[in-house]
């Protein structure tokens, strides 16, 4: 667009109206904003419900009203978008102060102040109030107050209901990077997130020490998972391989061979690095065989260059993203290979094995399972149990390798048969906090 096409579309009266609308609304919203951050500061959190239902809610009420209430006038374009956008912030300035500040029983009376009955719309109203009431009952049946709805739900009550339900903090980590969210939200749902996440570390740690006392009882510290006691079984077969072909020792090496390569090398490295020792040979022959043409195909321009940290990145995003789902929509062809025939150990520790050279990763690969979930949230429990199979030794093996607990097995008792096989009952699981070795 010329400079002379731009002068007139700014001297045109209809953009310079439209330009001070906007204007002043982005005026009136951050005075909203402040006005909240301010008193939830400042008042008691009663006296924060009562400012709030009375700007937000109040104005509707009234039943012989004939003017726009309060914050609704200053959309008077009927940008009813824009309003829940103000609407939805403000509930999150809230929500942020009183959960740094361990109020959450008051976040439940904020969400339940939209379950007002005198919301429904009064044909006796003033047009422009009914309008107004459609908004905010379009809002309580919205996902943006469903998702509000996670922040007042008691971490014993977020698996209630739908099988999906139980994998909440994958979800709040979607929330937590999508930049449509305001960045409030985004704070929020990286807090609950890692709540949920420390909950359920603690969890295993006290049902794996529980579980294995004869004196101690189970029931104070229940199982975090839902695989039955048989989930003891799978923990020693994960925390099994350590010492100096543990995954991490492997991981370290790998780095820093792979210090220098072009990015053709390195695909060939990570190749042979995530396929190596695996336990089913046919079965991992024809994964590589389909894993090695997808990413050799991957930014096919960039073989020669050196890699780079964010290469480096790029191409472990790559991995996980062939390994989950590829367009964040439908599983890969790769995870229905292993997953759907039953063999969830093998990709997860396929995946692991990527989180262990590239940290930066996990969050990436967190976000695609959040994508893998959404598109089987729609099947019923029992056409899911593989991909929740899945999941559930996701968290079980990521728990164990990629947090600050450490787990080790300890062999109790000697064999006295001759039997050559290894018998997992003779050992037991200890943990241990980690220690930083940075600092």
């Amino acid at each position: 667009m010329s400079a002379n096409s731009l002068s007139i579309s700014q001297e045109d009266p209809d953009y310079v109206a439209s330009n001070s609308r906007q204007l002043n609304v982005q005026i009136a919203q951050e005075e909203v904003y402040s006005f909240f951050v301010e008193i939830v500061e400042k008042l008691s959190p009663d006296d924060v419900l009562r400012e709030f239902k009375g700007l937000f809610i109040d104005g509707l009420n009234s039943q012989y009203s004939h003017s726009i209430p309060g914050i609704y006038s200053i959309f008077l374009d009927d940008n009813e978008q824009e309003f829940c956008n103000t609407l939805k912030r403000c509930i999150y300035i809230i929500i942020n102060n009183w959960k740094t500040n361990r109020k959450d029983k008051n976040i439940q009376k904020l969400v339940n102040l939209f379950a007002n009955e005198k919301l429904k719309l009064d044909t006796n109203n003033f047009l422009g109030i009914n309008i107004r009431k459609s908004w905010l009952e379009n809002f309580i049946y919205s996902k943006d107050y469903q998702e509000i709805k996670l922040f007042a739900t008691r971490h014993d009550e977020l698996s209630k209901g739908h099988w999906a339900n139980r994998y909440t903090s994958y979800l709040l980590i979607d929330q937590s990077v999508n930049e449509n969210n305001c960045r409030e939200q985004q704070e929020a749902a990286r807090r609950l997130y890692r709540q949920i996440k420390d909950k359920y570390k603690f969890e295993l740690a006290m049902y794996i020490a529980r579980s294995q006392s004869a004196v101690s009882s189970t029931a104070r510290y229940k199982n975090p998972s839902i695989l039955g006691d048989n989930v003891l079984h799978l923990i020693k077969t994960i925390v099994l391989k350590k010492g100096i072909f543990s995954h991490e020792n492997i991981a370290n090496i790998f780095i820093k061979q792979t210090q220098d390569q072009t990015l053709k090398e390195f695909k060939k490295s990570i190749d042979k690095y995530l396929f190596f020792s695996g336990d089913n040979q046919e079965l991992v022959g024809n994964l590589r065989q389909q894993f090695a043409e997808k990413l050799s195909l991957w930014k096919e321009n960039y073989n020669q260059e050196i890699i780079t940290k964010e290469l480096f990145l790029r191409t472990c995003n790559r991995v996980i993203d062939c390994l989950t789902t590829e367009n964040g929509k439908e599983p890969s062809s790769l995870f229905i290979l292993l997953v759907t025939p039953g063999h969830s150990l093998t990709l997860v520790i396929i995946l692991l094995k990527t989180i262990l050279i590239c940290r930066n990763s996990r969050r990436h690969l967190e976000l695609r399972i959040a994508h893998l979930i959404r598109y089987y949230e729609k099947y019923p429990e029992d056409e899911c149990k593989w991909i929740i199979n899945f999941i559930e030794i996701f968290n079980i093996t990521f728990a164990i390798y990629a947090e600050n607990v450490e787990y080790n097995l300890i062999k109790m008792k000697e064999d006295q048969s001759n039997n050559l096989q290894l018998n997992l009952d003779d050992y037991r699981v200890f943990s241990q906090m980690k220690v930083d070795r940075q600092k």
